[in-house]
């Protein structure tokens, strides 16, 4: 029992739906769920490996506490905002 659902209030919810939308777009729809969780996974394990291959780029650590900050403003110069205008 689920929060007081039944089994047999279940099913009939299901044959509503069934009967609304039909058994193909029922199946186009479950199907197109199972391709995006597949290609999640399969993306979610090639983001792994090349995680592990690719060291190229360093990692930046925070743990130094020089105290150095630098407070700048981005300027654009003037010959690009001419030729925005």
């Amino acid at each position: 029992m689920l929060g007081g659902i039944s089994i047999w209030q279940l099913l009939i919810v299901l044959g509503i739906i069934i009967l609304i939308f039909g058994t193909k777009k029922l199946r186009n729809v479950g199907g197109d769920l199972g391709g995006a969780v597949k290609g999640f996974k399969k993306a979610m394990n090639e983001d792994g490996k090349d995680e592990k291959k690719d060291d190229s780029q360093q990692r930046v650590g925070h743990d130094d506490q020089d105290g150095n900050t630098y407070d700048v403003k981005a300027e654009r110069k003037p010959e690009e905002q001419d030729e925005r205008k």
